[in-house]
């Protein structure tokens, strides 16, 4: 079966300073265990296999998206604006003819200008999330494709206006099913803080992310998503839903996505973004 491939989570965080960097899964993030077409970097149908996996969040096949976000209308005076750029490799490691561990991380690099006050900005690292999927490399009869496992919120931010200064842990869990060129699932997790800065307020966050994609012929994904993210000490809902378009294409030898997408904060925190937009470069390396 398919090893889960490409968490597409583009949840863009709020980055408060509790925040987690948590990314929404992108049309192709978790894919079936089946080899990429031989073409799978050319045209025609290997390379619409390739995107098929790139839309599975657990696929057997490495994965390297570079998501640079703007987040709009940000802070006090809702002037303030946000820029992330969010390192996520994913890489499937074989366990046994049975199962597969795909390891997702989220390490966000991060500038903002006019969040935490006027005339204030900030720029380093953020905190990072670590998530391992354990996954079983052939798919059911009911076709439905999952992975679970831990997540861990590691306090790498390099400002604390960037981070939460707090050690956290918690479950993941994705499920999808692909039909076709559509490919509907959700992926979630919770964590909760258990160590680090006794000054900072305690983590407690669940993380919902439902998204649809259709893949073309051509290997064009057009796909929707929610990252609902749901602040149980604060409790706030932050809601943003995207909307995205992404093309396979080449370099070369090397397979690469590229993708521009929007959205709008259904549902934010005060002083949260309103809207923003995303544009992603994804390498792919399918195993062979």
């Amino acid at each position: 079966m398919a090893a889960l491939a490409l968490l597409a989570v583009s949840a863009a965080p709020t980055l408060a300073p509790h925040a987690m960097a948590q990314d929404a899964l992108a049309p192709d993030a978790m894919a079936p265990n089946a080899p990429p077409a031989p073409d799978a970097a050319g045209s025609g149908g290997g390379t619409a296999d390739l995107a098929q996996q790139l839309s599975n969040p657990i696929a057997s096949l490495i994965s390297v998206p570079i998501q640079q976000n703007f987040d709009l209308n940000i802070g006090p005076q809702e002037d303030g604006w946000r820029s992330t750029t969010n390192i996520q490799p994913v890489v499937p490691l074989p366990i046994n003819d049975d199962w597969n561990l795909i390891s997702r991380t989220i390490l966000p690099v991060v500038y903002q200008e006019g969040v935490t006050g006027p005339g204030q900005n900030q720029f380093g690292l953020g905190d990072v999330v670590q998530s391992a999927f354990f996954s079983p490399r052939e798919v059911g009869e009911t076709g439905i494709i999952w992975g679970a496992g831990p997540a861990f919120l590691l306090p790498a931010a390099t400002d604390g206006a960037l981070g939460g200064k707090k050690w956290g842990i918690g479950p993941t869990a994705v499920m999808l099913k692909q039909a076709g060129p559509v490919t509907v699932g959700v992926l979630a997790n919770q964590i909760w803080s258990v160590a680090g800065s006794g000054s900072r307020g305690d983590v407690s966050q669940a993380f919902v992310q439902p998204f649809l994609s259709y893949i073309t012929p051509s290997a064009a994904t057009f796909s929707i998503n929610a990252e609902s993210s749901y602040d149980w000490k604060g409790k706030q809902w932050t809601v943003p839903i995207n909307v995205s378009a992404s093309q396979l294409t080449s370099f070369g030898d090397q397979p690469v996505s590229l993708g521009l997408g929007g959205r709008y904060y259904a549902e934010r925190p005060e002083g949260g973004a309103e809207w923003g937009l995303r544009f992603i470069v994804t390498f792919l390396f399918p195993a062979g």
